[in-house]
């Protein structure tokens, strides 16, 4: 049985849409039925031809796509709802879909504001339906190692995180030039209140708690805005604490010439660490105080269930950005059929990022931009 999807958002010309049916298409969970592509009707019409949907179920609006498709029968209607317009076009969509009976997936950031961030949170819970926010760097198998090593002790107590993200391709006012995707994550009235901060800040703080299994409860941040004429951040940096005592550094740049996407994270406990990068995202490197260092492999027969169940190729194949946002989709399309079919979820198609996650993110994004503005610095993490 495969899920039926909508998309609303994604069309001509957006990156993350294709992204996101690529990764729903991956492990066949999933058809596409319907969907509101965009906010121009043309193209909104033009986008579902190219798809090969038929015209009747591409629609100009996402009020129109969840008021139709709930009057179709259920054996026809669309079951998951894939989100994936700016920032500021989040929360409406997805309160709408929750309310009229759909479990929707979500591109992060979750909302324009963490007051909508927690007014969503509240609509999740009484929807009774599934909600995935695709932090996509949690679904790479040796993230889930990282993960499962650190929940089962075997690095001691956690004592410092290191997260980065660094990017380049806003070193200069691209957004002067009308580049699509520099134009709107640059723009207040789209993004929100944070620029890297909210784009690639809110990944990395997401990475640092994920991995750690800790939450930050203090920070202490430097936001500046490098390039001339630019409106909000494009690069910064945090100190924090965490709520087991542990401190972290975390940095999100994208005005780093040169660099990509090569986001990294370190932990340290008290007898080892570990570290993993997107470079070489199929190893994870494991470091002992009193012992040589390991290096664990994507596939390898020695790994967790987390690590074996998102992967998908024999090891020495490498598994990338498009898999591990597939993991996401395919775990969470896991969860909805076990619900249809009464059964419970196994823990691994339950490890996706969720509601609370989403809430976290927002709240980190209008703390670390509080604290950047204040003289204090050192504040309370705030949710």
């Amino acid at each position: 049985m495969k899920l039926k999807l909508g998309m609303i958002g994604g069309g001509q010309g957006a990156f993350i849409g294709a992204v996101h049916r690529i990764a729903a298409r991956i492990d066949d969970e999933y058809e596409l039925v319907c969907g509101a592509f965009s906010s121009d009707p043309e193209k909104a019409k033009a986008s579902g031809v190219l798809l090969g949907l038929p015209a009747n179920r591409v629609y100009t609006s996402y009020k129109e796509l969840i008021e139709k498709e709930k009057q179709l029968p259920e054996d026809e209607r669309v079951q998951v709802i894939s989100i994936v317009t700016p920032n500021h076009v989040h929360f409406e969509p997805t309160k709408l879909a929750l309310e009229n009976g759909f479990h929707v997936i979500l591109d992060k950031p979750m909302t324009f504001s963490l007051a909508e961030a927690k007014e969503l949170e509240k609509i999740v819970k009484a929807s009774g339906k599934r909600f995935c926010l695709t932090h996509t760097y949690t679904g790479y198998p040796m993230v889930k190692e990282a993960k499962q090593l650190v929940k089962a002790g075997k690095l001691g107590k956690i004592r410092k995180i290191y997260v980065e993200y660094p990017q380049g391709w806003l070193s200069t006012f691209l957004e002067g030039d009308n580049q699509k995707q520099a134009s709107w994550r640059t723009d207040p009235g789209k993004s929100g209140i944070a620029g890297a901060m909210g784009d690639i800040g809110t990944h990395a703080f997401n990475l640092a708690e994920y991995v750690s299994g800790l939450q930050v409860t203090k920070i202490c941040a430097d936001i500046n805005i490098v390039v001339e004429g630019r409106k909000l951040d494009d690069d910064g940096a945090a100190l924090l604490k965490f709520n087991n005592g542990a401190s972290g550094v975390l940095m999100a740049s994208q005005i780093a010439a040169g660099d990509e996407n090569n986001v990294k994270v370190r932990v340290y406990g008290e007898t080892g660490g570990l570290e993993w990068q997107q470079d070489v995202a199929n190893t994870l490197l494991v470091k002992w105080l009193d012992k040589p260092a390991e290096i664990y492999r994507t596939g390898g027969g020695y790994v967790s269930s987390f690590s074996s169940h998102n992967t998908r190729v024999p090891a020495g194949h490498p598994e990338g950005y498009l898999e591990a946002f597939a993991n996401l989709y395919r775990n969470f399309a896991l969860c909805v059929k076990a619900d249809i079919e009464g059964k419970t979820p196994e823990p691994e198609w339950l490890d996706y990022p969720g509601i609370e996650d989403g809430v976290r993110g927002m709240a980190f994004v209008e703390n670390v931009i509080a604290s950047g503005k204040s003289d204090t610095k050192w504040t309370d993490f705030i949710i």
